[in-house]
């Protein structure tokens, strides 16, 4: 009960929904039990009437009003239980609206941390999984469980009325129904949960192998990864015949305890007619009601199935919603995550931050960092960059290079040190200032599906097509762009897969060029591409990096060859900070890549490649 208590605790909103809920529960429940008490008089009526007690002439009219009075009844009844079911429907998936708006509001306020140990097809599973069993649950007990509660409470009332031993005999029921329920659900939870597992797994490898199916079918790895998708469901369907033995074992000794109740019930009925305790009018009316009382208590077998699957589920909701955001989050994105409802949302477009006079746009004074307690990558790097310079970052793979790029981005924050993007500290801004005011083109384009202009505006969805097409021109992308006969208006498939590499890389520069922010990160922008597809990608590169403050990690020399700056990493610190000129004859790590490049020697080459660079 205390998930289910958090959950409208947090849907609180919906209060009218809630009320409007009841309101029809007790009426269907009251319309019910008119039904029977129609049926007794009319029995009655009936029975005097072939007793010869009255005339049929004397009842007929009473009778037709009788049956009039069971129409506008069961008419009411289906009518009033449809908008019952309709307010059900429309409050479920508004629930289902807030709590799915929750979960994503929270997943986007959460640091990069919390990504790096999830598997992408594992949080879309849990977020299916868990609100749909949440909002089900509330459906079917919108629907059913008020009418149900009513009807059964007012059913004993009317029992204990006619005779005390009957109402006894139907209230035995519902203790003895939770307690055998209590035995199974403790049991078929911890079940439930090895199932989920066993699914969050196979979805995640799921849509990791969608994603990239290209590398499977190179490796010729589809039976393999088939293979193992059926072992974790061969693993649930294993758990399943368990937990379904002992589930329906258990309901069958429920349902066979209830029957042999209701067969006491009804014997004592029959008997008590018989022996002319109850006219034949209160038997139909009272086996009406027993009826009545029979039908919830095994409609609680499907609502109990679909409670236990709200609480797993609701577990692993909350366990997300725990979460701590990241210190520096949007505000707006931690208001959202426990808002009452949908909230409205500002997307105004942050503006960029402009380099403070006199300070340095990029510095690092004394940064360290870890990814975990014993694993620290980055130990007091130390380096500035100023309005305009380039600066590239060179070092063997695993060096902390990308640290040092996510670090830039606001991914994660320095351990020790201070950092300043356009003169202001990081630790003074907030994610959204900070990221809005540095542009990035990684190694892999990262496109979404959708149109090409759309793609290009996702840096500034307020741009006009002209500031669109101007940056596309500028990225060397206007010319192959125009070629497709929907132009910019060409949807592109997931991920960009209808581009070459070359054609999604130019796109990527033209949303940056369009940011337009006043740093810039390359992460080896152009290390995927062929020759000719880098020469191209490498003009809208210049057009980018012009007049900005960049920081380039680079896989030519040629590439970095007219920087500004060269910083050279060992082992996560600074070797050298220099000039390629200078670095050149220092005889330190860009040195070695010089004579490297120069060789043409099979172990030189793999020295060379030790740090991701191409001859």
């Amino acid at each position: 009960m205390n998930s289910f208590a958090r959950i409208l605790k947090t849907t609180k909103a919906l209060w009218p929904y809630y009320l409007l809920v009841v309101v029809t529960s007790t009426t269907v429940a009251a319309l019910a039990l008119v039904t029977p008490f129609i049926l007794r008089s009319a029995t009655n009526l009936i029975v005097d009437t072939v007793s010869g007690e009255t005339t049929a002439a004397a009842v007929s009219k009473t009778l037709i009003w009788l049956a009039v009075g069971l129409l506008v009844a069961e008419i009411s009844h289906t009518a009033v239980h449809n908008i019952g079911g309709y307010v059900g429907d429309v409050m479920s998936f508004r629930m289902r609206q807030i709590l799915s708006t929750r979960y994503f509001a929270k997943l986007l306020s959460l640091p990069q941390r919390y990504f790096d140990n999830q598997v992408t097809g594992t949080i879309i599973s849990r977020l299916e999984r868990s609100i749909t069993s949440i909002t089900q649950f509330v459906q079917a007990f919108s629907n059913n469980f008020f009418s149900m509660l009513i009807t059964t409470t007012a059913v004993l009332v009317i029992s204990a009325w006619y005779y005390w031993p009957l109402a006894l005999l139907l209230a035995v029921i519902f203790p003895l129904y939770m307690w055998l329920t209590a035995i199974t659900s403790k049991r078929w939870q911890v079940w439930e949960k090895d199932k989920n597992e066993q699914i969050d797994a196979a979805g995640g490898r799921f849509a990791e192998v969608v994603s990239q199916v290209k590398v499977v079918k190179s490796f010729v790895a589809e039976v393999r990864e088939l293979l193992g998708f059926g072992t974790r469901y061969n693993s649930g369907v294993a758990t399943t015949r368990v937990q379904s033995r002992y589930w329906h074992w258990m309901d069958f000794a429920r349902g066979g305890a209830l029957n042999v109740i209701f067969f006491g019930i009804y014997a004592l009925l029959f008997f008590r007619t018989l022996h002319g305790h109850f006219s034949l009018g209160d038997m139909v009316m009272l086996l009406q009601l027993v009826n009545m009382a029979k039908q919830p208590v095994f409609m609680m077998s499907y609502l109990v199935d679909t409670a236990q699957r709200a609480v797993t589920g609701s577990k692993e909701f909350f366990a997300v919603m725990a979460e701590i955001p990241e210190h520096t989050a949007n505000p707006q994105l931690v208001t959202a995550a426990t808002a009452p409802t949908t909230p409205q949302l500002d997307d105004t477009e942050v503006v960029p931050l402009q380099p403070l006079p006199g300070k340095p746009v990029i510095a690092f004074d004394n940064v360290s960092f870890s990814y975990s307690d014993n694993e620290q990558v980055i130990h007091g790097v130390t380096f500035a960059a100023q309005q305009g310079q380039r600066v590239a970052l060179v070092g063997e793979s695993g060096g902390g290079k990308s640290t040092l790029v996510n670090l830039l981005l606001g991914l994660y924050r320095p351990g020790s040190g201070s950092m300043l993007v356009c003169g202001h500290d990081v630790d003074s801004l907030d994610n959204a200032k900070l990221r809005a005011s540095v542009g990035v083109v990684f190694q892999e384009a990262a496109l979404f599906s959708g149109t090409i202009r759309e793609n290009i505006a996702y840096a500034r969805p307020s741009a006009s097509d002209a500031e669109i097409e101007e940056a596309a021109r500028r990225a060397n992308a206007h010319e192959f762009i125009t070629k497709f006969p929907d132009g910019y208006d060409t949807l592109i498939g997931e991920r960009g897969l209808r581009l070459s590499g070359g054609q999604k890389q130019r796109v990527a520069v033209a949303r940056a060029i369009l940011k337009d922010a006043p740093v810039l990160v390359l992460d080896e922008a152009t290390s995927a591409l062929d020759t000719k597809a880098e020469r191209a990608v490498q003009k809208g590169l210049d057009e980018l990096m012009h007049n900005r403050t960049t920081l380039i990690i680079a896989h030519r020399l040629s590439t970095i060859a007219s920087v500004d700056t060269i910083v050279t990493l060992r082992d996560g610190r600074v070797d050298e900070v220099g000039t390629p000129a200078e670095l050149a004859q220092s005889g330190g790590i860009y040195a070695e890549l010089l004579a490297l490049t120069a060789s043409d020697s099979a172990e030189n080459r793999k020295r060379l490649q030790a740090f991701g660079f191409q001859q």
